[in-house]
């Protein structure tokens, strides 16, 4: 079986070894780095993910950190939402544009304290893309990418194994909200957060040499519970509505087009990058919306849907950008990146492999 050498391109995270243990059988590229997408069984995967609790290996997921004088004024630069009110301890979700108003990340944007933030990115090199706006810029700040790699504990049941491994203080933290902790002297952070909608938590690894050893300690301790391994599951961020940057997005794609105008500030000042494009694209029309798309054939399984057309009367309207058997609706389903003019009750085709599938546009998220 042919191997991919770990290297400067491709790297492997801290808890890569216990996810070797764990029996993880396919890998993706993200950020350069290999991201366990499977460990054998989907279905298993999934059901423990909405009924128990799952353990992530998501140290794709970098940190950016700019830290200095300017960094609260580079973080607003780079951000279309205003964080003016942010706090320390807190992340915000934080969609960034490039000067033409298109959408480039999706970080959570993390204030350690007044100077200091984590962008904790997508996949997309935004350490160069901050970079070179502070320097644009001649901002007094230090950017790098630390020693940093989360884990996420997801499920109904992920809230008591973190509070088992670090204490009950961790039940009171809200969304997005973070806090310092460590455990057998293993310095992290732990952030109410996750790509899921089943609750649960990001611990930070803050020391790389350490992750087998973490990942360890959070496995022991969600024995009670019946943790198992899993990743960021296509099926439940389809069926609960959550945006994959770089999946459900292309190079011209807005944050009005993706559901993300509630987070798009266009009061904020000129400087911030991107700004002055959305004005124009939002007084001028949004072009396209994303809708979600039920196959009407529920017989049929389909793999995962990669940007397949979706016609109207013949006519092209869009693409279905993602797509994934949903056990909850029984049917397969997806995201569909169409034009203003269709609307939720659509009748379309879905032209796959030449296939023609017959479906329906509807409202997101499913459930």
């Amino acid at each position: 079986m042919a191997e991919i050498g770990p290297n400067t391109r491709l790297r492997v995270s801290p808890y890569y070894e216990a996810t070797i243990a764990e029996g993880v059988t396919a890998f993706s590229p993200y950020n350069n780095m290999l991201m366990p997408v499977s460990y054998g069984d989907p279905d298993r995967e999934y059901t423990r993910l909405m009924n128990g609790v799952s353990q992530w290996d998501v140290s794709v997921e970098r940190q950016v950190e700019i830290k200095g004088p300017d960094a609260a004024q580079l973080v607003q630069l780079l951000s279309v939402r205003d964080l003016s009110k942010i706090d320390v301890g807190k992340g915000k979700y934080m969609p960034m544009c490039d000067h033409r108003g298109v959408l480039i990340n999706d970080p959570v944007v993390l204030k350690h304290e007044d100077g200091m933030f984590w962008l904790s990115i997508g996949d997309n090199n935004i350490l160069m893309w901050a970079r070179a706006i502070a320097a644009e810029r001649r901002l007094d700040v230090a950017i790098c990418e630390p020693d940093v790699s989360p884990m996420a504990v997801q499920g109904p049941k992920a809230e008591d194994v973190v509070a088992a491994a670090f204490g009950d203080w961790v039940r009171a933290l809200k969304y997005f909200w973070f806090a310092p902790a460590e455990i057998n002297g293993i310095p992290v952070i732990i952030q109410r957060s996750g790509y899921s909608k089943q609750g649960g938590f990001e611990i930070y690894l803050r020391d790389g040499s350490r992750g087998v050893e973490l990942w360890n300690i959070i496995k022991e301790v969600g024995q009670t519970w019946g943790i198992g391994p899993g990743n960021p599951s296509p099926i439940e961020r389809i069926e609960s509505g959550l945006l994959s940057f770089g999946g459900d997005t292309d190079d011209q794609t807005t944050p009005f087009e993706v559901r993300l105008g509630k987070y798009v500030d266009l009061d904020l000042d000129d400087d911030v990058v991107g700004i002055k494009a959305l004005r124009r694209i939002k007084t001028d029309g949004i072009k396209r919306q994303q809708l979600g798309i039920v196959l009407d054939d529920a017989d049929r399984r389909p793999g995962h849907a990669i940007w397949h057309a979706i016609q109207q009367n013949g006519q092209p309207i869009g693409h279905m950008t993602c797509g994934a058997w949903s056990p909850r609706a029984q049917s397969m389903i997806g995201f569909a990146l169409v034009n203003v003019g269709a609307a939720v009750g659509d009748k379309v085709d879905v032209i796959r492999g030449g296939f023609r599938d017959p479906a329906t546009l509807c409202q997101l998220p499913f459930f």
